[in-house]
Parts: structure tokens; C-alpha cells; sequence
């Protein structure tokens, strides 16, 4: 086993990886990086843009199918399924490409190929071929698909992320395990391509949202277009026929059903790549979880020579979050014992669905109710939404009484990808809901309904507004 020494080892080529190692050059360390697996980072393999090559053909589906809506009739359209994934996978190679051709540029004594274990807090074994000696390490190795016991032993018959856009006909029913964002988004599109979809979940929630408003109308909204049953009891899933698998469940203790399916789609959460790392051989203190803890604001796990960024955290697992951490996790790996933390950006996170679903800055679980104001839209009757045949949702604004900061949103409806990052720019510069008004808003726009909800907002802090004196909020509302 050959030894090297670097200022710091990253374990991880996805995006936190990378965005580490540009960071640690930039500061003058050497730097290596090490992957086991495949290169191309999990959002343009499996995660952000497949899915989102596959909901633009079921877009495209969904609007052929309902053109009627508008007086415009089409008959006798189908799906070409293989066509369908050919363009999905075909995008989807072009992307990772472009990550592929990024490391490939990376020199050889910068990148090293296998499975890395920390064997100290500064020595980490690749393989059987290498021992790296460095000052500090970044542990930026992504997450995984978490498939339930109950699933376990039907493995080979199941479908995740890393399998379902390789599929090259479209199963006639589908069982969907979870009503997270990557159930909800791929269900929802498969169900648009013309599958019968059938979804699964031990609880009541849907994706991120946790307005409980918000939630029932969510729950009202994709019930009407997809077949849910949240709070399931499941009591036995068996394989059946070639490929399929038997389903039996009850609902709030009711009756017993049975369905067989033709294939089924886990999507039941990811879990942070940290097991079998070698951490219970540093100094960090671990929890029940395996994982260890950490200041979000620096990357540094306790006060050690050793960093986490990117979905190994399980915190905002979201490329560009995975990007800013890995940047700040390389900064400080190069530069300890000196760290700098940042003020983290307005959290935003979307939903693609239809309608989309988004949070801005703090959702409503992490909010005193007693310290907020809150304000709200329905999109059901919105002039634009109505126009584009689009009008299901709903908006709901979070404020502080205290100097009517914009602080949150939880948001259920047409485009809001768009006006998420409205908001979230408002909450990041430390708006109030009386200046977000002084803001223009054209007709008829979508955005205007956001107008409507500050203006509801506006009059509840009118009568709920506390003084103003004092105000102390030096990260920022949302951070």
C-alpha cells in the first residue's frame, strides 16, 4: 500500500465534493479526492434532471390529453414509452457529461478510485492500494435510497431512483411506496403517461409541506387527479407474477385490501452514505444514527480536522446546498484550525409537481405560532391561474409581529417554482411585508395572488403587529 500526504483528502466526487476541492485549491492547499462509485454527481444521474426530463413529457401528455379544455380537440394521441425514456436518458447522459468531463480534467495525483475508510482523524485507506496522510478530511459522500424492511427481501423486484428512468416500457399499474418529492414528482408523471398509479404511506404527509392548511389542500388537490392512501397500514407485500408484486393494506384499521401490481416504486427517503466510513475510528462523538455532530455554519464536525458537506449531512439536501457546504467545508478543511462560518441562504426548496409545492425560509414546524402573522391566497379562483386552466392551491405567508419581517412560506399552486424565489430573495433581504407591497406586480400574472396573500398578511399584523424596538435579528429572518 503506497502512502501519500495531502493538506486534504475529500471522499466524495459529487457536487459537495467538487465544489470542496475548488474551494481548498483556491486557499492554496493540495488537495485529493476519492470516489468508489460512478462520477456525475446524484442530482444529473438520477435525481434533478431525469426527473424532470420525465415530467416535461408527461407536461406534454397531460395538455395533449385536456386540450378540450380550451375547445381543441385531439384525437387518437399515445405514448411512445420507448421514445419517451430514449430522450430521458439521452438529456440525462448529456449532463453528466458535462460532470464527467470536469473530473476527467482533474490531474491524476489529484483523484484517487475506491472505497475510502478513515482510519484515524487524518489518515484515510482507499482501497488496498493507498494510505492518504492529510491535515484535515471532508466527508461529502452523498446519500442513498432507504427501502423499508417490509421491502427488503423483494430487492430484486424493486424500482428506485438509481432504476426507474432505465425502464423501457411502462408498466400497466404501479404500487408507489412513499408521497415524498421524488414519489410524488415520478408518480405523478408515470400516472400522466398513462400508468395506474397507486400510492403508499404510513403517514398523512405529502412531500415537505407541514401547514397543516396547506397539507388538506394538498391532500384535496392530487386527490382528485391520483389515487392515494396515506396512513396505510401495510400487512404483507409478496411477489407476484414475473415481475409484479401482491400489496395487502388496510387504512385507519378498516377493511382489508388486496391489489396485485405490476411493478413497484420505492421512494420512501434517502439516508446519508456515513456507514462503513470508519467514523467510530475518529474522535467524533456519534449518535444512535451513526452520524456525528456538527456546526451547519462551518461544515466542521465538533471541533476536529474533519468536515461533512452535501446530502451526508441529511440536513438541506439540495444541489445547491450540497454546493455552498462543499464550498465552505473545502475553505475551512484548507485553512483549520481557522473556520469562518457563514450565514447560511433563505432555505428554498421546490416541488415539481402539478401543482408545484414550495418552502421558503421557515416552514411552519419550525415556527412559534404565537410570533407570527401569517397571510394567505387560494389559487382556486386566481384570475391567471384560472386562464391557464390551472386554478387549484393555495399560498400561505409567515411574518414576524415584531417589525413584520418576512420570514416563511409554505406554497401550493401554479408556477410557484417562480414565485418561490421571490419570496425567498424577500426573506433573504430582510423584507417586510409592507415594503414587499411597494413592489411592482404586472397583470395577469400568477405573482399577483402572492400580492393578494401580503395584503391578508398586511391586515393581520395590523392587529397583531408588536412593537418594533429592540429588533435583534442579525442572521436574518429565514436563514
Amino acid at each position: 500500500m503506497q502512502t501519500i500526504e495531502r493538506d486534504v483528502a475529500i471522499i466524495g466526487a459529487g457536487t459537495a465534493g467538487l465544489n470542496a476541492r475548488r474551494a481548498a485549491l483556491r486557499e492554496g492547499a493540495t488537495v485529493v479526492m476519492i470516489e468508489a462509485g460512478p462520477h456525475g454527481t446524484t442530482c444529473a444521474r438520477v435525481g434533478c434532471m431525469p426527473s424532470k426530463l420525465l415530467i416535461r413529457a408527461a407536461e406534454a401528455a397531460h395538455e395533449v390529453a385536456h386540450a378540450g379544455t380550451y375547445g381543441i380537440d385531439v384525437d387518437g394521441y399515445s405514448v411512445d414509452a420507448q421514445k419517451v425514456f430514449e430522450r430521458v436518458r439521452s438529456e440525462r447522459d448529456r449532463f453528466v457529461g458535462f460532470v464527467l468531463e470536469a473530473v476527467d480534467h482533474i490531474p491524476d495525483d489529484q483523484k484517487l478510485t475506491g472505497r475510502a475508510t478513515l482510519v484515524s482523524d487524518h489518515i484515510v485507506e482507499v482501497g488496498d492500494h493507498t494510505r492518504v496522510h492529510a491535515k484535515t478530511v471532508v466527508i461529502a459522500t452523498g446519500s442513498s435510497p432507504f427501502v423499508p424492511p417490509q421491502l427488503r427481501p423483494l430487492e430484486d423486484r424493486l424500482l428506485g431512483n438509481d432504476e426507474i428512468f432505465e425502464i423501457e416500457t411502462l408498466p400497466k399499474s404501479l404500487a408507489v411506496f412513499g408521497m415524498g418529492v421524488i414519489a410524488l414528482e415520478v408518480g405523478q408523471a408515470l400516472h400522466r403517461l398513462g400508468v395506474e398509479v397507486t400510492f403508499f404511506s404510513i403517514d398523512d404527509r405529502i412531500g415537505p409541506i407541514s401547514d397543516p392548511i396547506v397539507l388538506h389542500k394538498a391532500h384535496e388537490v392530487f386527490g382528485r387527479e391520483l389515487r392515494m392512501f396515506a396512513g396505510a397500514d401495510i400487512h404483507e407485500v409478496e411477489a407476484h407474477g414475473e415481475r409484479g408484486v401482491r400489496v395487502r393494506w388496510s387504512c385507519h384499521r378498516q377493511t382489508t385490501h388486496q391489489e396485485d401490481f405490476d411493478a413497484v416504486f420505492v421512494a420512501t427517503g434517502r439516508r446519508p452514505n456515513v456507514h462503513g466510513l470508519g467514523l467510530e475510528a475518529t474522535s467524533a462523538t456519534l449518535d444512535e444514527r451513526g452520524m456525528p455532530s456538527f456546526d451547519v455554519r462551518t461544515g466542521q464536525i465538533e471541533d476536529l480536522p474533519i468536515f461533512i458537506a452535501g446530502d451526508a449531512t441529511g440536513e438541506r439536501t439540495l444541489l445547491h446546498e450540497a454546493a455552498d457546504e462543499g464550498q465552505q467545508a473545502g475553505a475551512n478543511a484548507a485553512t483549520w484550525p481557522h473556520v469562518r462560518a457563514r450565514t447560511r441562504r433563505t432555505g428554498l426548496g421546490v416541488m415539481f409537481t402539478a401543482p408545484n409545492i414550495a418552502i421558503v425560509g421557515d416552514g411552519w414546524s419550525s415556527l412559534d405560532p404565537d410570533t407570527v402573522a401569517v397571510g394567505e391566497v387560494s389559487f382556486d379562483n386566481q384570475g391567471r391561474s384560472r386562464v391557464m386552466g390551472e386554478n387549484a392551491g393555495i399560498a400561505r405567508l409567515y411574518a414576524t409581529r415584531k417589525c413584520g419581517y418576512l420570514v416563511g412560506a409554505e406554497l401550493l399552486g401554479p408556477r410557484v417554482e417562480h414565485i418561490a424565489h421571490l419570496l425567498a430573495w424577500a426573506v433573504q433581504s430582510r423584507m417586510t411585508v409592507e415594503q414587499a407591497l411597494q413592489m411592482p406586480f404586472y397583470h395577469p400574472v400568477v405573482e399577483e395572488g402572492i400580492r393578494t396573500a401580503l395584503r391578508d398578511l398586511a391586515e393581520n399584523l395590523r392587529i397583531a403587529e408588536l412593537p418594533c424596538e429592540g429588533d435583534d435579528m442579525r442572521d436574518g429572518p429565514g436563514a
